[in-house]
């Protein structure tokens, strides 16, 4: 879809310049049958340079294209209006422009889900903490396979972690008949004070959504948006907070490792590669049982305190686990690479979503996308 938006836009932008061309040589173009002036045609050169301008910052990533897109379309109809005859195809193209530029318009408004992310973010970026180096004897009251774990992803003799940044790419499905659906993900986790933020957005059939999974102030939620405008999931209440601590000890687990020395984690060794571990936040205690190889390595994160929503109004208790595939080191800290999501239903074992690190950023002080 993006790509043939700027097809789209490019071919709309240069024909724009028949105006320009037809002001300064009437003879010459004979698409628009009108008389244009000089200065009418330097409007519509001034159009084509607009939609020129919106193709390259649609390229370049920047979120603001849509502020010079809007002026593009508005100058564009203008100038159509006023030669109708010749070009009134062209609000077709405008008008497929203009339906992203009110998405994008719907997603700069303090309400949107990134700009609540992003508040809520920095918020918590301003209290600093100082930092404390883990040690051998923090780990010492951690079962024998926690504490190969946290030697080997190199916890030891780095500061303790007390937030962190991750971006993600992956896949996701809704049911297994359904297909996979490219998604982009970003997310802040606090440990101190725990929290988690998590924006995601994808496209389904070429229409955009995006979704906010938030656990602030000790309350829950998971809404998702289509197209920025219409809510089709707004789930919150005590199995939310439930599966959002869950959800929490097992970002800790695969991408915060040294912080599970944390005094609200309590340990019990099941045997020499296996451990269970019981988070408590909010008043609310959950468990998951972790399973190691011999390196030293987290290989799966099984717990039975999450519950499955599709619509924020019915709830599943299903077992839910992670299994981890990759490690990479990032700053001399290894972490996961590379993890799926599974449900495990009385129909058999649901793989919904793929996650790829691409970035992440341990101790932040400052807010990044």
């Amino acid at each position: 879809m993006k790509i043939l938006l700027l097809f789209i836009i490019i071919i709309h932008g240069l024909i724009h310049l028949i105006g320009f061309a037809k002001a300064f040589n009437p003879s010459g173009v004979h698409q628009l049958t009108g008389t244009i002036s000089k200065t009418s045609g330097l409007i519509w050169l001034t159009a084509a340079l607009l939609f020129a301008a919106v193709f390259l910052l649609i390229l370049l990533q920047k979120d603001s294209w849509w502020v010079i897109a809007a002026a593009a379309v508005l100058l564009s109809q203008i100038l159509i209006i006023q030669n109708w005859n010749d070009a009134k195809f062209g609000t077709a193209a405008n008008l497929i422009i203009l339906i992203p530029v009110i998405f994008s318009i719907m997603n700069s408004l303090p309400s949107s889900y990134i700009n609540i992310y992003k508040t809520e973010v920095k918020k918590r970026l301003i209290h600093t903490e100082d930092n404390i180096i883990v040690t051998e004897k923090d780990i010492q009251h951690l079962p024998k396979p926690v504490k190969m774990y946290l030697r080997y992803t190199g916890s030891i003799g780095k500061p303790a972690i007390k937030n962190f940044r991750v971006n993600f790419e992956g896949s996701m499905r809704r049911d297994l008949s359904a297909e996979w659906m490219n998604i982009s993900s970003r997310q802040y986790n606090f440990i101190n004070n725990p929290a988690r933020l998590f924006y995601i957005k994808s496209s389904m059939y070429g229409i955009p959504f995006d979704g906010l999974h938030a656990y602030v102030d000790n309350s829950a939620v998971m809404q998702i948006k289509i197209a920025s405008i219409l809510q089709v999931v707004d789930a919150r209440g005590d199995k939310m907070n439930q599966s959002e601590n869950v959800t929490l000890f097992n970002d800790i687990c695969l991408l915060a490792p040294s912080a599970l020395i944390d005094k609200n984690i309590k340990w019990e060794p099941v045997d020499a590669l296996t451990a269970i571990g019981r988070f408590t936040h909010n008043g609310i205690t959950i468990s998951a049982t972790l399973y190691f190889n011999e390196k030293g390595e987290l290989k799966n994160f099984v717990s039975d305190d999450r519950f499955l929503s599709a619509d924020g109004k019915t709830y599943h208790n299903y077992r839910w686990s992670t299994p981890v595939h990759e490690y990479k080191d990032i700053n001399g800290r290894k972490i996961t690479a590379y993890a799926e999501a599974v449900w495990s239903m009385p129909e058999g074992e649901f793989t919904y979503a793929k996650f790829r690190v691409e970035e992440a950023e341990y101790n932040c002080t400052e807010f990044k996308t």
